[in-house]
């Protein structure tokens, strides 16, 4: 064993030392707890030589110490010193700061019957036996090193559950506001979002930090959607240049359900989002869209894992991404159809530019067939911004840096438009085109 394959099996083990025994949990948390331990000792560890972390590399997280969030923070006066939070829009609003969730600056009142919001652990805690359905049974601790890290040290995370049939009268707003300004923190927020049979709902979650907040985020989501649910899924990563983000998603769709997701990576240091999609029965339909936006020093990987193995099932997948400077950006989609899944309607797309020289783009789409009746597809691009656009564009008096920045905004409006909600839409428009404003500035300066 190499001297650095042993430096970080001890940075996990050093994390571990830093929670004390866990006492008066219940007994589903407990177990997960002791197994989650366990396997942190024995899983693999990620590294190069691993074929899902060849491009994205691990070693500058493990050359630093993190230490667990346990310290609850003022959080009223941590939302009075910045935008955290969207213009009212009628939503139900939660607020979590460090992977804890602040009731205070929530808004979760007079639900209507069959809906719950709120804390995870507070819902384990009130009723163990009923969540011992769902939980965990997504992501499972004994296939991946950071989700048993995850587990190992659960404290708190968001809840979402919907009876049979209940149908959300409003959005659901979720800020995840990661501060660390004074040391490096390991948070590790655990999340469950649970639609029963014929339930609906639309969910935004936003992860936001201070400039100078140094952290490892380290989440896991589990999302449940029963025969015929449907859930919106909006995802809006914005972090500190200071900070990695590692989250990993597992989606498990039932009969006839619909899951649509857009996933938008615009800020962070290291930042990778991890879903895996899972068909469950036949009729489902998953739609993801992703854009990211990487520049200097920044690293982004988007790795999509979905498994058709069960017939009669569609998938539609577009990823696109803008790298600058020294950015390097990684895509890793991989569409298994087994031998039983017959008329499944599977498609992957990932298109990137390069403004620049230095910037680097890794992608990888792939598909697994196994079944023959099938319809199925997948393809990649890495190419430059057009210079016949942007001469007609200048032609027609647009100076170069507003002809670069509407080419961009042009390229990633596929992925912009898939968000319904005006306000997410506008909100993450003006975001995009304040990023390309610093983007076009750096290019400049080159």
């Amino acid at each position: 064993m190499s001297s650095k394959t042993v430096e970080s099996r001890s940075w996990f083990e050093q994390l571990l030392q830093h929670e004390a025994p866990v006492t008066n949990e219940p007994a589903v948390v407990d177990e997960e707890r002791l197994a989650a331990r366990a396997a942190v000792q024995e899983l693999p560890l990620p590294g190069r030589r691993q074929e899902l972390w060849r491009y994205s590399s691990v070693s500058e997280i493990f050359e630093q110490s993190f230490e667990p969030a346990t310290e609850d923070l003022d959080v009223e006066l941590m939302a009075e010193s910045g935008d955290w939070l969207l213009p009212d829009t009628q939503a139900y609003r939660l607020l979590f700061v460090n992977g804890r969730f602040a009731p205070a600056l929530s808004n979760v009142q007079e639900l209507p019957e069959g809906v719950r919001l709120g804390s995870l652990r507070t819902a384990l805690h009130a009723d163990a036996q009923s969540l011992a359905i769902w939980f965990g049974q997504a992501a499972k601790h004994d296939t991946h090193i950071f989700t048993a890290l995850n587990t190992a040290l659960m404290h708190d995370g968001l809840f979402i559950h919907l009876a049979a049939e209940t149908k959300l009268d409003r959005p659901i707003e979720v800020m995840h506001l990661n501060l660390a300004p004074e040391k490096p923190l390991l948070i590790q927020p655990r999340n469950l979002v649970v639609l029963e049979r014929g339930a609906q709902a639309e969910l935004t979650e936003r992860y936001r930090s201070s400039g100078d907040s140094h952290y490892f985020h380290n989440g896991v989501s589990e999302i449940v959607l029963e025969e015929g649910a449907e859930l919106e899924h909006y995802r809006l990563q914005m972090e500190s240049n200071k900070a990695y983000h590692l989250h990993q998603g597992f989606l498990a769709q039932g009969a006839n359900s619909r899951y649509r997701n857009t996933t938008l990576a615009l800020g962070g240091k290291w930042s990778r989002y991890d879903l895996q999609v899972r068909f469950k029965a036949e009729g489902a339909d998953c739609e993801t869209n992703g854009l990211y936006l990487v520049g200097e020093h920044q690293l982004t990987d988007q790795h999509l894992d979905v498994l058709h193995d069960t017939p009669h099932n569609s998938g539609r997948h577009n990823y696109k991404g803008i790298a600058y400077s020294s950015g390097k950006a990684v895509f890793d989609g991989r569409i298994l159809v087994a031998k039983d899944a017959q008329k499944t309607d599977a498609h992957l797309s990932n298109k990137n530019l390069l403004l620049s020289r230095r910037a680097e783009v890794d992608t990888k789409p792939q598909l697994e067939i196994y079944a023959d009746d099938v319809q199925c597809s997948h393809g990649t691009t890495v190419g430059q911004l057009d210079p016949q656009q942007r001469f007609y564009l200048q032609s027609r008096g647009l100076d170069a840096d507003t002809a670069r920045k509407m080419l961009c905004i042009g390229f990633a409006s596929e992925v912009l438009e898939s968000i319904k909600r005006e306000a997410i839409r506008d909100y993450t428009l003006s975001r995009m085109q304040g990023a390309l404003d610093n983007v076009i500035e750096k290019l400049n300066e080159q």
